[in-house]
């Protein structure tokens, strides 16, 4: 299997991740990201602990592979962290996303498999709808 296949399938993978399609009941924070372009709709709701600590994290609309995936892998890297960690993945991941800057080694190593998105950002950037904020 190449290389290629390999990132399409962790992709599909992640895509498919139905548990993290719910919603939380009382989100400390919700974030919508909706593209009228293609017609994804996702929101991400987050719920932190008494520390700021983000103890569980889903999303619920509806959206391509591309950008359900996205927000499972995002999903994957906050969760468990507090607000400023999370903040500092979303942001790398979005400055990856945009290739306006490569990351650096050690940038890449801290979004775990969300740095899979990298060989699809030419063509999913411009119809990504997840929350860009103020997480």
């Amino acid at each position: 299997m190449n290389l290629e296949k390999i990132y399409q399938q962790t992709i599909l993978e992640y895509s498919r991740r139905k548990e993290l399609n719910r919603e939380i009941e009382n989100p400390t924070f919700a974030e919508r990201g909706h593209n009228p372009n293609c017609g994804d709709d996702l929101t991400l709701e987050i719920k932190t602990d008494e520390n700021d600590i983000i103890a569980d994290a889903a999303f619920i609309g509806s959206g391509c592979a591309i950008s359900t995936a996205s927000m499972a892998m995002l999903i994957d890297l906050i969760k468990g962290k507090s607000m400023e960690e999370a903040k500092e993945k979303v942001d790398l991941f979005f400055k990856m996303m945009k290739q306006e800057e490569k990351l650096t080694s050690e940038e890449s190593k801290k979004l775990g498999d969300a740095v899979l998105m990298e060989y699809v950002a030419p063509v999913s950037y411009t119809h990504l709808t997840l929350p860009t904020s103020d997480l």
